[in-house]
Parts: C-alpha cells; structure tokens; sequence
C-alpha cells in the first residue's frame, strides 16, 4: 500500500475498532510489527466491564473507577468510559464476540475493586482472543481496510508541526514513507521493558518512543501496573492468572496456608491490584512463597479452561494444588497525553488504549476496564481523525535501516540487561537511589547500542521517562510506591507527571488532562 487516508499503529481491540469506523470515510492501513493476533487483546483473560447487570449502573462503575484510580482519575474521562459500556458490548456482539450467558442472562462476574459483578467473558477466560478473533474476520473482510502485518514503524513524520504519516519497514526489509491524513497509536503499553511481565513480546512501547521522539506530550509515565497473579515460572511473557479466579472465590495464601489478604484489606483478595501486589511483594521479601488456591472452586477447568491448561502444562493442577504466583508488570496507566476523542499535543497525531493517557485509569486501572477503554475510546477517536483534511506532504526522513549483521543473542542479552535493571530499579517498590542508580546505569545502556538496534533504544526511552517520572513524583499513589515516600500526600492528587521532548518535566493540574 502506497497510499492510505489512515493509518492506524497496531491491532488489539482499539486499532482494530479505530480501523472498522475509520473505513467508513477513506482507505485505512493496519501497521503490526508482528501478526495481527499478536499483542495483549488477544491475552486478556478476565473480560471487560461494563455496567449492564441489575442493580449496577455507571454512576456505581464510575464510583469503583475513581477509588482504584487513588484520586489521579480525570471525571469527564471516566464519565465518557462508563456511560458508554453497554453501547461497546452491543457494538461488539454485533460484530461477532460470542459474549458468555447464563441462565438468567449475561454471565456475569466480580474483580477486585468492583462492588458488583459487571465483568463479561468469552469462551471462559479467553475473552480477548474471542474478541480480536471476531474482529479480526471482519476487518480482514473490509474492502477499504488492508492489515500489513510484520511491518515496522520506525518512526512518525512530522511536517511542519503535522503528523503526515509514518516511516516503516516494510516486510521485504525496505525503508518507505507512507503519507495519511491522520495516524493513530493503538501500539499498548510498555510491559516488555520488565523483567517479570504479563505482556506479549511485541509489546515493547514503540509507540511511546515514537511520539517522544516525535515531540507529543507523555504523562503519568510512572504509573505502572503490576498485576498480582503470574504463574511463578521463569518465562516471558508469565501466564497470567487473571483476577476473575479471585472474583470466583479463590484465596491467597503463604506457605504456611496462612490467607493474608484479610490483614491487608477490607476487601481481602479483592483489594486493588496494587495493594494486593504489594503485599505479595512483602510476603516474598520475608522468604515465603505465595499461593492462589482454588481448589474448592467447583468446574475450574470449565469457568477457566485457559488458565487451567496453562498451568497444568507447567505441571500445577489448581484442582488439587494451589497455584504458585507473583506479581508482574501488566499495564501502563500513562501514556501519550490525549483528549477524550483521542487527540495528542501534535496535530493529525492521535492515541487510543493503553498507549494513550486520557486519564482515565489515574492512578491505578480498575480491572477489565482496559478493553472496555479500547472499544469506548476507538470510536470517538475514529470520529473526530475522520473529519481532517490532509496535513501536508510528509517528507522522506532518514533512518538507519535495523541491521541484521549483529548476532540476536547479543541483542536479546542487551534487552534482558535492561528488563533486570528496571526490574531491580523501578519495579512494585522504588526509592531515590534505586531510581537514581536505574538513570546512570540506563544512560550507559543507551551509549553501548548501536542506533540499528532501534526496539532496544526505544525501551531504553520509555524505561527513562518512566524513571524520570518516579523520581519527580515524591510520594506514593496507586501502582507509583516509593519505600522514602511511604504516603499519598493530598496535594500531590492535583499533579501530574508531564515529559514533553525539548521540556523539563512539570506538574499540571488535573483539569490539564484532555487539553
């Protein structure tokens, strides 16, 4: 494809639904380095929120959004989220998503921080891949929307202070300028720069670095999402355990069978995803193994049948064991600074999902509400991108082409080099000098990689803002706890992180969130 009105950067729930709305008014092209059914989407276990059960509401979700959120969420943000859940759901029944159903209706279930079950699922706990699989069938069928998979987006073009298309490599290894009236980021997060993480391969934070480098505004960089329950086994990506086993009843224990949560949280299991983290984390540090038994549960193998296969190829039986976790990084709350129809600080530039920070999630995101965020936010974003006109001519930008001479364990050593560090340095509890240690030893990293390595430099990148991010931020808040800053500090709640290329980091107040 040589020319395309849109271009949309990656394929999970948000690019492809900005894809779908988006052909209504011109050609658009769908940009993955990998396959399309790559990414998170398709390893989203649990299900997605909405308010569509009886006795909820989205004035009760919007309540639940806001406490997890720990005093960060952005109101309209929120507001937009979850009055438009049971519009997302119908839009993707529609479109094929065999949602699960019960004998009394939808089949509904309960995460932590939800004060009612409102979690829908597909196929168990496949949910995501029942979603981008139904998706996928109708965006490959498009007549206007061609996928291109395995091309890589080297970087974003900025003519005269207007995103006009991207720079790639293409699947024959050239080096091409694609121009578009507007490109949207739909790449996720960032997982992959941990050591311990939930996070497909693919999901390195390209999209981050490039509109970095691009010169858009990044905030709350420092919010990172460590999700309580991975199979503890050395692998990458961890399986995750999703929190829907906890929503279904099952504990968490030491080895000494003692369930801990209870001293933690007056809600126990279901506390929010950082609390729970957290105190897994404490539980470790004073040398006992953590366990999530869910053994009592009646069907694990029907309720769960992914989770369940998973962990019994490594050798657990959760019907007669309980299952080995720990936390592991799972989700970026912050992001490329939007407003709620998706708009970025550089014109025709645009984000939606998990690569983009509306404000939304806050401080921490309340489970299932990051596919929820993709199909809400894709159709906005879709609306207000179709309704510009052409930018300007991009102009051919030079980039070393990624060389394929340098031998890929070395590249793969370097990569794990940086995923320990931020592991030991920026990982579920921080302080100064372990940020500060983390930068040096980051900005040494940066100098030894050779500019073809550009995945690995883009990892350097985001690794550094969030960095930067947590040491501003002197206090502890959501998935941010620094050991030297124990509390959340109330005048900190009207503060964001902000990272903008060529701009020291300031604090803004909430209400800049969306402008």
């Amino acid at each position: 494809m040589n020319h395309a009105d849109f271009i949309v950067v990656g394929s999970g729930i948000a690019g492809l639904l900005t894809a779908w709305e988006l052909a209504r008014q011109g050609e658009v092209a769908v940009l993955t380095k990998g396959r399309s059914d790559a990414g998170n989407t398709a390893r989203a276990q649990g299900g997605i929120a909405a308010a569509i059960g009886e006795g909820d509401s989205a004035g009760l979700h919007s309540r639940d959004t806001i406490r997890a959120g720990a005093g960060l969420c952005a109101q309209e943000a929120v507001d937009i989220l979850v009055q438009g859940g049971p519009e997302a759901i119908a839009r993707l029944q529609r479109l094929g998503t065999p949602f699960d159903h019960g004998d009394a209706g939808w089949a509904l279930t309960r995460e932590g921080s939800h004060s009612v079950p409102r979690i829908l699922h597909a196929r168990g706990d496949a949910t995501g891949a029942a979603i981008v699989d139904a998706l996928l069938q109708r965006v490959s069928a498009h007549p206007r929307i061609q996928l291109l998979d395995h091309t890589t987006v080297l970087d974003l073009i900025i003519h005269k202070g207007i995103c006009t298309g991207v720079q790639v490599l293409d699947q024959q290894g050239t080096l091409r300028v694609l121009p578009a009236r507007a490109v949207v980021l739909a790449t996720g997060g960032c997982g992959q720069v941990y050591r311990y993480t939930t996070n497909h391969p693919v999901v390195t934070g390209d999209g981050l670095a490039m509109a970095h480098r691009a010169g858009a505004r990044l905030m709350d960089m420092e919010m990172v999402q460590f999700h309580p329950t991975a199979l503890a086994v050395e692998q990458n990506p961890m399986v995750l355990v999703s929190e829907a086993v906890r929503g279904e009843g099952a504990r968490l224990i030491n080895d000494r069978g003692d369930a801990f949560m209870d001293r933690v949280h007056s809600w126990g299991d279901l506390a929010p995803r950082d609390v729970v983290s957290r105190a897994i984390d404490r539980e470790m540090r004073k040398g006992s193994r953590v366990f999530l038994d869910a053994r009592h549960l009646h069907s694990f193998s029907t309720r769960f049948p992914t989770i369940d296969r998973l962990c019994r190829s490594h050798g657990v039986d959760p019907a007669r064991e309980p299952i080995p976790v720990v936390p592991a990084a799972h989700f970026l709350m912050g992001g490329v600074a939007a407003d709620t129809d998706g708009q970025t600080s550089i014109p025709h530039l645009f984000a939606v999902g998990e690569v983009a920070c509306t404000g939304v999630h806050g401080a921490n995101r309340l489970a299932s509400n990051s596919l929820l965020e993709g199909a809400v936010f894709a159709r906005r974003t879709a609306v207000k991108a179709a309704k510009l006109p052409w930018g300007g001519h991009p102009v051919e930008a030079s980039s070393e082409i990624p060389s394929m001479c340098e031998h890929e364990q070395v590249r793969a050593s370097r990569k794990q080099a940086l995923q320990r560090l931020m592991w030991e340095h920026a990982g579920i509890v921080r302080d100064h000098d372990l940020l500060l240690k983390g930068m040096k030893a980051l900005t040494r990293l940066a100098n030894e990689t050779p500019s073809s390595d550009w995945e690995c430099h883009n990892m350097i990148c985001v690794s550094q803002l969030i960095l930067k991010a947590a040491l501003w931020r002197k206090e502890s808040r959501g998935g941010h706890y620094r050991s030297d800053y124990p509390e959340a500090k109330a005048e900190w709640a009207k503060r964001r992180s902000s990272n903008q290329r060529g701009a020291a980091s300031e604090s803004v107040g909430i209400a800049a969130i969306g402008t």
